[in-house]
C-alpha cells in the first residue's frame, strides 16, 4: 500500500531539530516553536537553553520531544545537586536556578488566571519562596523493586515510566529521613521479603513511606504490603526502632488491589505508635501515615497565616472550614473567629481533626465527616475556606457558595488551571478577586499553592 506522500519541509516522528527553548508549560516541560507553526514540549530543558531533540510524538497542534544535546546552555541553568536527576520523576526543575524558578511560578499562575479565568489584569503577587530550596520534604513514598540482579531497589520512578531510579538520599526530602531509606532497604535484603510484581499481582512489599515533624524530628516507617503481614516483622521494627530512637513507630498498610494507588484502607502498627506528632503556628498535631499534611511544615505554617489574615474572622463571626482534614487551617482560623465548621469526607481524618482541637484546647471547632457539597448548603457562616483537591470544587460547592453570598472566600488551590476555572465563576456570580498569594511548598518542582482571597463588593 502506498503511503501519502511527505510534503517538503514536513517534520518526521524520529527527526532531529535544534531550538530555542522559550518558556515553561504548566506541567514543567519546556516550550518551543517548529518550523511548521506547531508547539514543542521538551523535559529537563530551561528557557534560553538552545537544544537539539528527537521528536518522539508528532500531534496535530503540538509535539514532543526528547532532548539530545544543550547547543547553548541558559543563563538560568545550573548542575542538578542530585546525581540522578536526569532520571528520576520526581523533580522537574533542579537544573533550574532558584529565583526563576519563582518567576516562573508566578508566571503560570498570572497566565492560568489571564488565560482560563478571563482576568485581565490579576492581582498575583510574587510567590513567598522555600527558606531551604533542598531538605524540606516531610513526607516520602517510594515503590520497592528489584533491579536486574534481583536485589531490591527503593526510589522513585523514572519519568513516564515505571521504572525505579534506585536512591540511597534524596536532597529534596529532610535529610534526616536518608538513613531510614538506606536502613529499610538493608532490612527488606536481610529479612528476604518478597517484592510486589504489579503485572502478576504477586509479592509482599509494594512501597515504603517516610515521615517526619519538622519540628519534632520525630520519625515513622511504614511498609505498603500486598497482604497483612510479613514474616518476622516485629522483631524487626523493633530492631530499628533501637537503632534510630527518633523513630517513634513501624506500620503496616495493607494493599491488595492493583493500580497505582500508593496506600490501601487498613494501617496497623506493628511497633511503637502509629503517628508522629508536629506543630504548626503554635499547635501540636498527630500525623499518621495515610493522613494529608502539608509537605513541608515551615510553609505550610505561612500558607495557614495568609488564609488566617484573608479571612479576617472577628469573635462575632463563624468560619466554614470546607475540605478540613485534620485541622490544620481550622485551628488557627479558631484563633480569631467565634467558631469554625471543618467539613470533610475522610472520616479517619475527621477523628483526627477532633483530637487535634482537644489536644490543643481549642474549644470553638466542630468537625462534621461528609462531602462538601452535600453538607455546605445547610450550614450558615460569614466566611468560607475551601482547600479542595487538585480537580477544585465540585460545581455544586461553588452552587451553594454563591447562592449564600458569604461575606468572604478564601481559596487554597494546589492546581493554577482549576483555581482559575473556579474564580472565574465566583466572581461572575458577584464576588471581587482582592488578591492571589504564590507560595512554594514544592521547590525543584512545577506545583505551587495558592491563597486566593474573594469579597462581596
Amino acid at each position: 500500500m502506498v503511503g501519502r506522500p511527505v510534503e517538503p519541509g514536513a517534520l518526521l516522528q524520529g527527526q532531529t531539530v535544534t531550538v530555542p527553548i522559550t518558556a515553561l508549560a504548566a506541567g514543567g516541560d519546556g516550550i518551543a516553536r517548529l518550523t511548521d507553526g506547531r508547539v514543542l514540549f521538551v523535559a529537563g530543558v530551561v528557557p534560553g537553553d538552545t537544544v537539539e531533540a528527537r521528536l518522539v510524538h508528532l500531534k496535530k497542534d503540538h509535539a514532543f520531544g526528547r532532548i539530545l544535546q544543550i547547543v547553548q546552555a541558559s543563563p538560568h541553568r545550573i548542575e542538578a545537586p542530585c546525581p540522578v536527576a536526569e532520571r528520576c520523576g520526581s523533580c522537574q526543575w533542579q537544573w533550574i536556578d532558584y529565583p526563576f524558578q519563582l518567576e516562573a511560578k508566578q508566571r503560570q499562575v498570572r497566565e492560568a488566571l489571564e488565560h482560563l479565568g478571563g482576568f485581565a489584569e490579576p492581582p498575583v503577587e510574587p510567590v513567598i519562596a522555600q527558606p531551604r530550596p533542598f531538605g524540606y520534604r516531610n513526607k516520602s513514598t517510594f515503590p520497592i523493586g528489584r533491579d536486574a540482579r534481583g536485589e531490591p531497589v527503593i526510589g522513585y520512578y523514572q519519568k513516564d515510566s515505571h521504572r525505579i531510579v534506585p536512591l540511597n538520599a534524596c536532597p529534596v526530602q529532610d535529610s534526616r529521613l536518608d538513613p531510614l531509606l538506606a536502613a529499610a532497604r538493608e532490612l527488606i535484603r536481610a529479612q528476604g521479603w518478597s517484592i510486589y510484581d504489579e503485572k502478576l499481582h504477586r509479592g509482599a512489599l509494594r512501597h515504603l513511606g517516610l515521615r517526619i515533624g519538622e519540628r519534632t524530628g520525630q520519625r515513622l516507617l511504614t511498609f505498603v504490603v500486598n497482604g497483612q503481614t510479613l514474616s518476622g516483622i516485629k522483631p524487626a521494627a523493633q530492631a530499628l526502632m533501637d537503632r534510630f530512637p527518633d523513630l517513634v513507630g513501624v506500620c503496616l498498610n495493607t494493599h491488595t488491589e492493583r493500580g497505582n494507588t500508593i496506600f490501601g484502607p487498613q494501617t496497623r502498627c506493628v511497633a511503637g505508635q502509629d503517628c508522629i506528632e508536629d506543630v504548626l503556628d503554635g499547635f501540636r498535631f498527630r500525623i499518621e501515615s495515610t493522613t494529608f499534611f502539608q509537605i513541608c511544615t515551615s510553609q505550610a505554617e505561612i500558607l495557614a497565616r495568609l488564609v488566617v489574615r484573608g479571612a479576617a474572622a472577628t469573635s462575632e463571626q463563624t468560619v466554614i472550614d470546607a475540605y478540613c482534614g485534620i485541622g490544620t487551617l481550622s485551628l488557627p482560623l479558631a484563633r480569631t473567629a467565634r467558631s469554625v465548621v471543618g467539613i470533610e469526607s475522610h472520616v479517619r481524618s475527621v477523628e483526627q481533626a477532633r483530637r487535634n482541637a482537644w489536644i490543643n484546647g481549642v474549644e470553638n471547632c466542630r468537625f462534621k465527616a461528609g462531602t462538601v457539597e452535600a453538607l455546605l448548603p445547610a450550614l450558615k457562616a460569614d466566611i468560607v475556606v475551601v482547600d479542595p483537591p487538585r480537580k477544585g470544587c465540585d460545581p455544586a460547592v461553588l452552587a451553594a457558595i454563591l447562592g449564600s453570598l458569604r461575606l468572604r472566600v478564601v481559596y487554597v488551590s494546589c492546581n493554577p488551571a482549576t483555581l482559575a476555572r473556579d474564580l472565574r465563576q465566583l466572581v461572575a456570580g458577584g464576588y471581587r478577586l482582592v488578591r492571589v498569594q504564590p507560595v512554594d511548598l514544592f521547590a525543584q518542582t512545577h506545583h505551587v499553592e495558592c491563597v486566593a482571597t474573594l469579597e462581596r463588593p
